[in-house]
């Protein structure tokens, strides 16, 4: 019989609980099987290849309960920045026909093996702003410390990930949303410990834009011939090596 008065005890309990099912219920989704247009900027070819490539991810390398909570409160966050911007009188477009159960806007290239899916396109916004439209709208949600920095530096600085998703969605929604690359996108960043807000916009980089598409073609040709790209560093210590979630398949590799 559990000891309801042991409150931590029992708290752990049902987190677990919790967590086990958010975690059945991730491993039964289909994976994906096209490289994202969100991850392109990822700094390692060689982790960008292997998460392409359906390579399994190391022992404890899967995602946590606590890490599919995180991302479902992001989720949750995003929603509610739509809604405020919507008071705010911004016309922000989601879903394809603006119906809740419609299509995410987006696009796919090289025969649908390159993917990416916007948070929203601005079609209208309040006149003081002086917003050019259409525009591409993203959202992240980030801890304090990282909410900060990129308010200090600037997304294409402290976040450079998410600089060339904004480019590579910039350059590939023209096609369906003409106009859409010729005016900044707005990217808004919510700080998850404060509820701050943060907007930025971001002039079209076709440079970085074209340097993402290349990448993602050396990555499937590389893919397609059997090859394997280069990792990031020569030393498995490498912070970015020990976040990596393919880092013990990655160095157990010859090359």
């Amino acid at each position: 019989m559990l000891d309801y008065n042991h409150q931590p005890k029992f708290a752990e309990i049902l987190n677990a609980v919790v967590d086990t099912a958010l975690v059945v219920e991730n491993a039964a989704t289909t994976p994906r099987d096209y490289l994202g247009g969100s991850r392109i900027g990822h700094p390692c070819e060689r982790a960008l290849q292997l998460e392409f490539a359906g390579a399994p991810r190391d022992e404890g390398g899967s995602f946590s309960g606590q890490t599919l909570r995180i991302f479902a409160i992001g989720h949750a966050l995003e929603d509610l920045a739509i809604r405020w911007l919507r008071a705010a009188g911004f016309d922000l477009c989601t879903r394809k026909g603006n119906r809740p159960d419609g299509d995410q806007f987006g696009f796919s290239v090289a025969g649908g093996r390159v993917r990416g899916h916007v948070d929203g396109i601005i079609a209208a916004a309040p006149e003081n702003l002086k917003l050019g439209v259409p525009a591409l709208w993203e959202c992240k949600t980030m801890n304090a410390r990282n909410w900060r920095e990129t308010v200090k530096h600037g997304v294409t600085i402290a976040k450079p990930v998410y600089a060339s998703q904004v480019a590579l969605y910039q350059a590939y929604m023209d096609a369906s949303v003409p106009g859409i690359a010729a005016n900044p996108a707005l990217l808004t960043a919510i700080n998850k410990d404060t509820a701050e807000l943060h907007h930025e916009l971001i002039p079209f980089d076709a440079d970085l834009a074209q340097r993402m598409s290349d990448r993602a073609v050396r990555i499937l040709r590389a893919t397609d011939a059997g090859e394997l790209l280069p990792r990031i560093a020569r030393d498995r210590d490498f912070h970015i090596c020990q976040m990596c979630p393919w880092s013990n398949r990655c160095w157990s590799l010859v090359s």
